[in-house]
């Protein structure tokens, strides 16, 4: 299978303090990747050092084959690299509408249609304003106005946080609705019971390293797994 992106001997650093300690992991075309981890282990920040906001302080980062290690964050959404952020950072203020036709960018309205196709909640609510949404609606706001831009890669950063059980279950559908679109998808989660249903391949980070990777269902049979992250059941 193809390797969509590589990340190989990572290490980014906030000031002084040291926070991804040589991070590597691959996502291949066509898959579902999830990283697991509690709170505060650099999971944000491995997105963030890949879609172009921090920078790499040793390592490498490639996307397509070429490399993207501290390229403008720009750069890497033209290469067709885009990121849902954690927090769903939309523009409360303006309507659902623009939003999506903000997130199109230089594709305009193109992908309009086919993105409302998926998501048609918004597409009832599209003169409405943004900040009015409830959590989960905010949340495929978010998720919507990065497909207008047809991204080859999507990066999802905790797009199940804060939400209702039944909310969380629909943006998972969702996350494989997506992969069957053409889009891979790099996942970060703390509910890693609901990621390692969707994800073709799972690692998990602790203290800013990645500790255990390979298929998620493999990793969703690890006792190790069960204990600390699906409350001592596996499923």
């Amino acid at each position: 299978m193809t390797t969509l992106l590589s990340v190989d001997d990572l290490h980014v650093a906030m000031g002084p303090q040291e926070i991804l300690h040589g991070v590597s992991l691959t996502v291949p075309e066509g898959a579902i990747v999830a990283v697991l981890g509690s709170n505060g282990v650099g999971k944000t920040t491995l997105m963030r050092a890949i879609s172009g906001v921090y920078r790499a302080r040793r390592g490498s980062i490639t996307f397509k084959g070429e490399s993207i290690a501290n390229l403008p964050a720009h750069r890497i959404v033209q290469a067709g690299l885009l990121q849902a952020p954690e927090g769903r950072q939309i523009f409360s203020n303006m309507s659902v509408r623009e939003n999506l036709v903000l997130g199109g960018g230089e594709h305009g309205l193109g992908e309009l249609d086919r993105v409302l196709a998926m998501f048609p909640v918004l597409g009832e609510r599209l003169k409405q304003n943004a900040g009015s949404l409830s959590g989960g609606e905010q949340q495929m706001l978010c998720i919507a106005r990065a497909l207008m831009r047809k991204p080859t890669l999507l990066l999802m950063d905790e797009p199940s946080l804060g939400l209702a059980p039944k909310i969380v279950a629909l943006i998972f559908d969702l996350v494989r609705r997506i992969r069957t679109e053409g889009v891979s998808i790099l996942l970060v989660e703390q509910n890693a019971r609901a990621a390692l249903r969707v994800a073709d391949h799972a690692a998990v980070m602790e203290d800013g390293r990645i500790v255990l990777a390979g298929p998620a269902d493999q990793l969703r049979d690890d006792p190790r797994i069960a204990e600390a992250y699906l409350g001592g059941h596996v499923h």
